[in-house]
């Protein structure tokens, strides 16, 4: 029997404070006021105090209400009823179906010793060219989306979940509008994705604490099934939102702050979450696609910047298009050269040709002449941004480097290119 504790000594915003012994860190409890019980967290300990973030919030809570320690931290269902099934961010049903009580595993365990770790060098085919082609998403990763509110990457998740070629997706919802919560959960049903699907999502309605468990709920779930043997694609969104519940908790607990209000461990709460990337000898692997928007599109923000220096590229989303001058995948170079001969070269020369149509185009607005060479630039542009660059397409990586391809056979004559003269024997389109 856990012993119980019938003083609060301090309530302060959704955490109170009690003074009990052998409590450990993470440690679940349950708050009986007069609103009914909840479940608390410890967050913190200070010599014999301890302090509980209350999930559903303290209001109705008294100095004289009882707090009985469970003895043991959050834990998530592992059970194989969990594909198709939509959950809060305390692991509670959201769809309202039954409650998984089996099979549980603790979550926020240690992540994968990186001396064990596998090199990563297969590609997660996506189906959207500038991905595919420019920036391939590579198995194991750990890769941002950089965007701005009104941004489009929601939908952008819910098509990479839809087109994907993994087993299982995980999706964690961090700080959502209901609306978007029910467009993603309503996108992956029409399309057939969501009984491969595991959703866990956090509300802006919901407690905070809720929000900042997701990420830990999500790659509990995915780490079973990675060991399972199963490819598992791990969709976040949206990680400031998750550091800005870290930030209010810390206000509350009058923690001095860092770097624009955010707490000292920032850095190391982001990387202990994304090192969960792995690729498991012998077993299946996790992959994690994490949105990270930026307040004031400014990139040197406390979450884009920490994030930076611990994940392996980026993708910036802006105007509706992934940005191909400022998006990067590190990992690319161990996946292109086993694709198809023809990848580095169409990646490499539509590129630099496009980087040479943004420049005929300033030209153009400037009201310089222009020259025979710069209208194919810009033709070719518009061509590019239409065929490649628009989200709303579906292509295979093959079918991406043919159309590749036929656009530079559109515009350019063979010469043109600068691509080596095998490829351009082998590949151009005889039209």
């Amino acid at each position: 029997m856990r012993k119980v504790y019938h003083k609060i000594v301090q309530i302060a915003g959704n955490v109170i404070t009690v003074e009990a012994e052998n409590i450990a860190y993470g440690d679940l409890a349950e708050v009986k006021s007069s609103r009914g019980t909840s479940l608390a967290q410890v967050i913190r300990m200070l010599d014999n105090k301890v302090f509980l973030q209350v999930f559903a919030g303290s209001r109705g809570v008294s100095t004289g209400d009882e707090v009985r320690f469970l003895g043991e931290p959050m834990k998530v269902s592992k059970s194989d009823d969990l594909l198709g099934r939509v959950f809060t961010g305390g692991g509670d049903p959201r769809d309202g179906r039954p409650e998984l009580t089996e099979d549980l595993t603790e979550i926020a365990g240690p992540s994968v010793n990186p001396s064990k770790r596998i090199i990563p060098s297969k590609m997660i085919r996506t189906g959207i060219p500038m991905i595919d082609v420019y920036n391939s998403l590579v198995e194991s990763q750990k890769i941002p989306i950089f965007s701005v509110a009104g941004e489009p990457y929601n939908e952008l998740l819910a098509r990479i979940a839809m087109q994907a070629e993994v087993d299982v997706i995980i999706l964690g919802g961090m700080g959502l509008k209901h609306d978007d919560y029910l467009k993603l959960r309503n996108t992956l049903d029409e399309h057939g994705a969501l009984s491969r699907t595991v959703m866990f999502v956090h509300t802006a309605s919901d407690p905070v604490v809720e929000c900042v468990l997701v990420p830990d709920m999500a790659l509990a779930v995915a780490e079973h099934y990675a060991l399972e043997g199963k490819k598992v694609l791990c969709l976040l969104t949206d990680m400031t939102n998750y550091a800005d519940s870290m930030k209010e908790i810390a206000i509350t607990m009058e923690q001095i702050p860092s770097n624009r209000g955010y707490p000292g461990d920032l850095y190391s709460s982001l990387a202990a979450r994304y090192e969960k990337a792995v690729d498991f000898e012998g077993a299946g692997s996790i992959t994690i696609l994490a949105v990270t928007t930026m307040p004031g599109d400014d990139v040197t923000h406390p979450v884009p910047d920490n994030t930076g220096y611990i994940t392996e590229g980026q993708f910036y989303l802006r105007n509706g298009r992934i940005e191909p001058f400022g998006s990067l995948s590190r990992l690319k170079q161990q996946v292109n050269d086993k694709t198809r001969s023809d990848h580095r070269a169409i990646m490499d020369s539509t590129i630099r040709l496009y980087a040479d149509c943004l420049e005929s185009r300033e030209k153009q607005s400037m009201g310089f002449n222009m020259s025979a060479w710069d209208d194919k630039l810009i033709t070719f542009g518009v061509d590019f941004e239409k065929h490649m660059m628009d989200l709303s397409v579906n292509y295979s990586l093959e079918e991406a480097l043919d159309l590749g391809w036929s656009i530079l056979a559109d515009n350019f004559d063979k010469m043109e290119t600068g691509i080596k003269s095998d490829l351009v024997e082998e590949y151009w389109p005889n039209k």
